[in-house]
């Protein structure tokens, strides 16, 4: 059997039947009693029917108004409608169109301290590692290294009372180390108490000892792939000026080095010559540096460069023929070479 629904909230009935009329509500309405208020009517008043909405012209002249107190707003927020004088006081900055969207979450940083260049780092200062009976200190210096790209540390060898004469400079000596070997090795040959015997006699003057460290193989001390050893030692050399007190000057400039730093040693005094006046290889060779001797003759006679090349006369460690000797440049004196630059000074 289907029920027949009728649209709306009308009453269906079983086909066949007439729909049963309710005399009373159902029995699940409840029974609420309705109230009803009447107003007494005022006698000699009509009722009036209230009006939704302002007439027509009322509603034009509010919709005026609001367009009028709108603009005077505008104008006033621009300074349009002020005095003269005090409209040429101030200037009014035309409007801006497309203004950008800054985050709520953004810091702001003062146009002030981005346009202020950041201080320098603080240069470092040399740490004490020891003192020996003569007054000698052993110190390293810890810096970031741009030309070898990480940080590094190389020794100094501070003369006797460097910290008692706050006055006095010192002309620096800088050592280079050989293949496989580390700063520390000069202190193992006893660079230390041969310095301090030689002060103390005065044989030499007070200097600056600085023991570069070039890592375990630094491929002759030049510039290689991922770090160049030849700026390196200009990076130290100008940092030891800044950090120590130093003579920076050319003639208080001394550079050595043994074994590959001996080659180190004698290719930086040849391509430097404006920055350093002695030059000490200690069994080196000197491959390939003939071109920069070459290039160097005319200066040489401006900026003499002092050089001593020590080689014993059976070596087994640097072959005799890659030292190169030119015969205007050296001559052998009893299992020593002796190197004469062209200006003909020992």
């Amino acid at each position: 059997m289907a029920a027949e629904w009728l649209d709306g909230f009308g009453e269906w009935s079983w086909p066949g039947l007439k729909p049963a009329v309710e005399v009373a509500p159902a029995a699940w309405v409840p029974a609420v009693p309705r109230l009803s208020v009447s107003v007494p009517a005022i006698p000699g008043r009509v009722a009036v029917p209230r009006r939704s909405t302002l007439p027509r012209p009322l509603r034009l002249a509010r919709l005026v108004l609001l367009v009028a107190v709108a603009g005077a707003t505008v104008l006033v927020s621009r300074n349009v409608l002020a005095h003269p004088r005090a409209r040429s006081a101030v200037a009014v900055a035309p409007p801006r169109f497309g203004a950008v969207v800054r985050s709520p979450f953004a810091h702001t940083v003062p146009q002030t301290a981005l346009s202020a260049e950041l201080p320098p780092p603080p240069l470092p200062r040399p740490v004490t590692i020891s003192t020996d009976a003569a007054g000698a200190t052993i110190a390293s210096i810890t810096f970031y290294s741009a030309a070898l790209g990480r940080s590094d540390r190389f020794l100094v060898y501070l003369p006797p009372h460097y910290a008692l004469a706050t006055t006095r400079r010192y002309p620096v000596f800088y050592l280079l180390h050989g293949d496989q070997s580390t700063a520390r090795s000069f202190l193992r040959l006893g660079v230390a108490q041969t310095l301090d015997r030689l002060i103390g006699s005065h044989a030499v003057k007070p200097m600056i000892a600085v023991m570069l460290q070039g890592a375990g193989a630094p491929a002759d001390w030049r510039n290689v792939k991922g770090a160049d050893f030849y700026n390196y030692i200009g990076e130290a050399q100008r940092l030891t000026d800044r950090v120590l007190r130093t003579i920076p000057s050319r003639s208080a400039r001394a550079i050595a080095g043994y074994s590959m730093g001996g080659y180190g040693a004698m290719n930086v005094a040849l391509t430097q010559l404006h920055r350093y006046s002695v030059v000490e290889s200690w069994e080196g060779h000197f491959a390939n540096l003939q071109s920069e001797l070459s290039a160097d003759r005319r200066l040489l006679k401006q900026l003499p460069l002092h050089a001593f090349v020590w080689g014993g006369a059976q070596d087994t460690v640097v072959d005799s023929a890659h030292r190169g000797r030119p015969r205007s440049v050296q001559r052998t004196v009893d299992n020593r070479v002796l190197c004469s630059a062209p200006h003909k000074r020992v």
